[in-house]
């Protein structure tokens, strides 16, 4: 599915994020044909922090292989998308992919909707204690069984609200069509709040938004602003109310047909790479809203601490229903590490 043509963020704003992709002159890096060729989908644009952090993989992996190893990357879903990307990996139809954390729930793997939790973390340092830690371990770990190789986490960041109307409080919901992705935490959410949750994939959501199919949806403002959303929504509402994250997975029979050295060697720019979209993710996030700004197609409002304790108060039930499917010890391992 193609997407209209988006308006980009003035130079200046992504020289930074983008400059250390560029490791090494264009000529450096001509190599001969690749031995092994990694192949890596994901369905965001390449100015997200996904989108950064996978060609800097790339660059890093191809670089210090002196380009025995290829890494191709294929983004804004132009392999697979949402929908299918994970059967894609366990099929090996792809060797890599960097899914949002619910869509483990397809497989199997409901306690990584522990994520979608909203107004569960307050900053992005909180979140890096679980998918830095050993509960973010044996959350990866967890995907063995399935024929899949967790390899890390990172984040884009939090999500806002948007719609053709400001989303400041639960009244303000009420009736909307809200497109979400596939979480039952997060439909929980919108139906909380008296929206209707309708399921689709991320590549089709702005046709969906421009044609009325739904009615707004949320994402970090990077997403919104790569993806052209401030064409088709009048207004942002700057919840902060829950976080969108992602963990990097290749297909377990994929990676044990690579040597020890070779895994290492990707393993090692991988975590790099990984490193580097934490540390630019809210940096991302400020200059899109700065775009967003400028481009003046979009209300950009945020809520008071009594809307937003509305919000919340308005949630709290959303938590004990995924406690019902996943059981106490998921969400207590989260608390303690929280404390």
């Amino acid at each position: 599915m193609s997407l209209p043509c988006l308006r980009p963020i003035p130079r200046r704003h992504w020289l930074a994020a983008c400059a250390g992709a560029a490791l090494l002159p264009a000529a450096a890096l001509a190599h001969p044909r690749a031995d092994i060729t990694l192949r890596f989908s994901h369905v965001v644009a390449e100015e997200t922090p996904k989108g950064l952090a996978a060609n800097r993989f790339k660059v890093l992996v191809e670089q210090r292989s002196g380009g025995r190893i290829g890494v191709q990357v294929y983004p804004n879903a132009s392999l697979y998308g949402d929908h299918d990307e994970m059967q894609a990996l366990q099929l090996g139809a792809v060797d890599m992919v960097a899914p949002s954390l619910s869509k483990f729930s397809r497989i199997g793997l409901p306690e990584f909707e522990l994520f979608d939790l909203p107004f569960l973390f307050d900053n992005l340092e909180a979140v890096r204690r679980i998918t830095l830690g050993p509960l973010g371990q044996k959350l990866l770990a967890g995907l063995q069984p399935q024929g899949l190789v967790g390899l890390g986490f990172f984040d884009n960041g939090f999500k806002q609200m948007s719609a053709n109307r400001p989303l400041l409080e639960p009244k303000d919901y009420i009736g909307l069509r809200m497109r979400v992705q596939a979480s039952q935490v997060i439909a929980a959410q919108m139906r909380a709040l008296g929206a209707r949750p309708v399921t689709l994939a991320f590549s089709e959501t702005r046709r969906a938004l421009a044609s009325g199919v739904v009615d707004g949806t949320e994402n970090p403002v990077s997403n919104f602003w790569t993806q052209a959303m401030h064409q088709v929504q009048s207004d942002l509402s700057l919840t902060d109310h829950g976080y969108l994250g992602y963990a990097v997975v290749t297909n377990q029979r994929f990676w044990q047909s690579l040597k020890p050295t070779d895994r290492e060697l990707i393993n090692q720019a991988l975590q790099e790479a990984l490193a580097f979209a934490n540390q630019i993710a809210d940096t991302q996030n400020d200059q899109a809203l700065l775009a967003l700004r400028h481009a003046g197609t979009t209300r950009i409002h945020t809520p008071s601490a009594t809307q937003r304790a509305r919000l919340r108060q308005a949630v709290q039930q959303v938590q004990q229903q995924l406690v019902a499917r996943i059981g106490p010890s998921w969400i207590s391992a989260l608390q303690k590490v929280m404390q």
